[in-house]
């Protein structure tokens, strides 16, 4: 797989040498590649977000580097501003930061500080509406009229208006009902496969990040313990609880089964894999 982001030695220290230093980030490495669904999980106060907001050039690290397509984003101003708009970043409720008197004009928003001519941008603000799950007919009202997950949609719609290589959501689905959940989780996926970009998923919700990413990286106290596929990650149940994150219902219920003496895969996080499990299980013991 291609690399797209590089994070090389990072550290971020917030009020350094005063009595306030904090170390949010502590000599953290990851690789982030063209294309995959990355889940990044923590407890609040882990770094996570501290993380995210290097991706794009919004915080500069205090050591080490963040390469983009083999770049330090920071090597000069004009790199440094074409971040903003490569790596798409919606913060946690996105939908306080709506301003514009319809939600057409709140998505052009971003491709139109891009300079991009006025029929680029009505397709760019159709295309991102779609991925978004709403309707031309939303376009020519004002986002304040709209549902909590409706607005959610209109602001997502917002950054994937500038198209970009990757996307970055802080707790995406928080605040909405399991159904509307789903459906932005869909959305997001839909786009990522549409475009070949890369999601970045940022989530206090483990069922959610287990069912949509390729990997998970845990964050805690600034540095990354576990990096890997879902499966392997919530291998390390015990461990994950004891970082203060809820594992998936399902791995707890099967990390249960398995201290009980039943011989069965514990990592398991969906409903789907738990059947699997189940049903292998089964035709083990009957075939004895």
């Amino acid at each position: 797989m291609e690399p797209i982001i590089e994070i090389k030695n990072l550290t971020h220290i917030y009020s350094p040498n005063t009595p306030f230093e904090q170390r949010a980030l502590d000599n953290v490495n990851l690789t982030i590649y063209r294309g995959e669904s990355l889940g990044i999980i923590g407890r609040t106060g882990s770094g996570k977000s501290t993380l995210i907001q290097h991706l794009n050039g919004l915080i500069r690290p205090t050591a080490g580097q963040v390469l983009f397509q083999g770049q330090d984003i920071w090597s000069s101003k004009a790199l440094t501003h074409d971040i903003r708009f490569q790596v798409g970043l919606v913060f946690q409720y996105p939908e306080y930061q709506l301003f514009e008197e319809t939600v057409y004009k709140d998505i052009a928003f971003g491709p139109r500080n891009m300079k991009l001519g006025e029929e680029e941008i009505d397709r760019r603000v159709r295309r991102a509406a779609e991925f978004a799950g709403l309707g031309d007919e939303v376009l020519s009202r004002s986002p304040f009229e709209l549902s909590g997950g409706q607005k959610r949609r209109v602001a997502i719609a917002g950054v994937i208006a500038m198209e970009p290589k990757v996307l970055i959501l802080d707790e995406p689905t928080a605040g909405l009902d399991p159904a509307g959940a789903a459906r932005i989780l869909a959305n997001l996926e839909a786009y990522r496969r549409a475009n070949g970009a890369t999601v970045i998923i940022v989530s206090h919700s483990m069922e959610d990040v287990a069912r949509l990413t390729h990997r998970l990286a845990v964050v805690s106290h600034g540095k990354l313990p576990y990096v890997g596929a879902p499966r392997e990650v919530f291998s390390h149940g015990e461990e994950l609880e004891a970082l203060g994150l809820a594992v998936p219902a399902m791995n707890r219920v099967f990390a249960r089964v398995r201290a009980l003496g039943v011989d069965i895969d514990p990592a398991v996080y969906t409903v789907e894999q738990a059947k699997e499990a189940l049903l292998a299980a089964l035709r083990e013991k009957e075939g004895e």
